[in-house]
């Protein structure tokens, strides 16, 4: 990687893949959050409540998951 760097030589390239990996990261971990907590709970949660910030996703009709 340090020699991509020196390569390159802009430091802007750098924070821009920083920039990437980060806004990435955030984007699933908000994604998979909403996605589990829409799916049928696991054995122990059938009773837990969902937050109300998440949004609701309604499955298609004719099929079944």
């Amino acid at each position: 990687m340090a020699l991509y760097f020196a390569v390159s030589g802009e430091a802007a390239t750098s924070s821009s893949l920083v920039l990437v990996y980060v806004v990435g990261f955030i984007a699933a971990v908000t994604l998979g959050s909403v996605a589990w907590y829409n799916s049928k709970r696991p054995a122990g949660w059938e009773d837990k409540e969902k937050p109300d910030f998440l949004p609701t996703v309604k499955p298609e009709e004719g099929k079944e998951g």
